[in-house]
């Protein structure tokens, strides 16, 4: 076959732009990468550019991009801002070992388990939550079973999507106090709340309200059972907001049990800002249609040059959106996914659990703090909330802040102060934030 001038364009120009963009091709390291020691915490800290006049303990509301992340979407952009038409096409439409969205989604399964095909990649949380709930394919008369305790995004992909298919929806509460919670009362009030129409039950894994972590697991197992009477359109589709456990909590995605996964990347997995996923097993994904054209599937478009709709079922690279994004960001999360793959994912779990637990430790001490976060570490990760009598959440907030301590409230109707310790922490700032909230009292 002849090589026309823009296939021979296409062709050079990419390998051009690969050895200077994709992390395989062999660059040759910055002498400062080499000294990364991932068994060492203070060389996990040295990863990140965060400013030396604060304790960050609000790492799981945005990401710091660490080093390997930062270079990768440096060499990107560089590449894109070079060539950014042969740089995009051949990343984008290119042939399948050459598509960057592969590269990602074969990294976000080496370290979270499944397969690469069963990924989609999103900009956030929010939108795969819209994405998942409005392609649900749920009837009239149908229900979505959720809890009062969910974010604003999951209620609403939820209310959004109910006004366009007919399906009603309910909150119920999972809970008596979030503090003293135990996985039975969790599990058996849900069960307990479901009712013959009941279709989809969507939960949050790790809920930034309190803390608290739902047990998953045991969840589906108990969902597994009523579905086992009854038929394929019927059957409960278990919905999960993994925001929150996801890099904070040593699980693979397969070994959750649910049918729906979503997360943004760019909190506890480090990847870059503005990017995210929904995982879902092969044959789970047939059980939504589309919202967004996508651009990372060739099926679609190859459907729509023949006049025709692509042939089922969906799979999860046609629910990725389409359009273009930041790509330099969307391809380094493969970076983000590769650093946490060095660290460990049971490792930067046992870290992020352990400086908690101290944390937690310490606050049940101090007279008149409240902990609205199970102590029991099988039901919690990396969030802490609490209150201290007579402030506000946001009142502790500000005094925290003027102590060079940066802590969150939880935006919800009822609020309380939050502070989370992650990988780029350590134990010496769990001891200053304790100090600190003991002497707010």
């Amino acid at each position: 076959m002849s090589m026309t001038r823009r296939n021979f364009l296409l062709s050079t120009g990419w390998a051009a732009v690969a050895g200077a963009a994709v992390p395989a091709t062999g660059l040759s390291a910055d002498p400062a990468t080499t000294t990364f020691k991932p068994d060492d915490w203070r060389s996990v800290r040295t990863q990140f550019n965060l400013s030396p006049d604060y304790v960050h303990l609000a790492g799981f509301y945005i990401v710091s991009h660490p080093r390997p992340v930062r270079e990768a979407i440096e060499r990107y952009r560089k590449a894109i801002d070079e060539n950014p038409f042969l740089t995009v096409d051949r990343g984008m439409f290119g042939k399948p070992e050459d598509r960057m969205a592969t590269r990602v989604c074969e990294a976000a399964a080496a370290y979270s388990g499944g397969k690469a095909g069963e990924y989609a990649i999103t900009p956030n949380t929010t939108t795969g939550l819209a994405l998942i709930y409005n392609g649900l394919m749920i009837r009239h008369g149908q229900e979505i079973l959720t809890s009062e305790h969910d974010h604003y995004s999951h209620h609403e992909s939820i209310r959004l999507a109910t006004q366009k298919n007919g399906a009603s929806w309910r909150r119920i509460a999972l809970f008596e106090q979030s503090s003293t919670a135990t996985e039975d009362e969790i599990v058996g009030r849900l069960i307990e709340a479901i009712q013959p129409n009941t279709r989809v039950i969507g939960v949050t894994w790790v809920h930034s309200s309190s803390g608290i972590r739902l047990p998953v697991r045991k969840i589906a197992d108990a969902i597994r059972e009523i579905n086992r009477k009854r038929d394929e359109p019927d059957r409960i589709l278990l919905v999960v907001d993994g925001v929150h456990g996801y890099g904070a909590v040593d699980e693979a995605l397969p070994d959750l049990g649910c049918d729906f996964f979503a997360a943004g990347t760019h909190k506890w997995i480090l990847a870059p800002r503005g990017t995210g996923i929904v995982w879902a097993r092969d044959y789970v994904w047939a059980q939504i249609r589309p919202t967004v054209p996508s651009f990372i599937s060739p099926d679609p478009y190859e459907a729509w040059l023949k006049g025709d709709a692509p042939r089922g079922p969906t799979q999860a690279d046609w629910v990725s959106p389409g359009g273009f994004f930041a790509y330099e960001y969307q391809w380094a999360m493969a970076d983000a996914f590769h650093f946490q793959k060095q660290i460990g994912r049971r490792r930067a779990a046992e870290r992020i659990a352990e400086l908690n637990g101290l944390c937690k430790e310490g606050l049940v001490k101090i007279p008149h703090v409240t902990l609205h976060t199970p102590p029991d570490g099988r039901l919690s990760a990396g969030i802490i909330c609490f209150e201290i009598a007579g402030l506000t959440a946001q009142a502790v907030v500000d005094k925290l802040l003027r102590r060079d301590i940066i802590a969150s409230a939880s935006p919800y109707a009822k609020s309380y102060a939050r502070v989370s310790f992650s990988i780029m922490n350590s134990h010496e700032e769990v001891e200053v934030a304790l100090r600190a909230i003991h002497d707010l009292v």
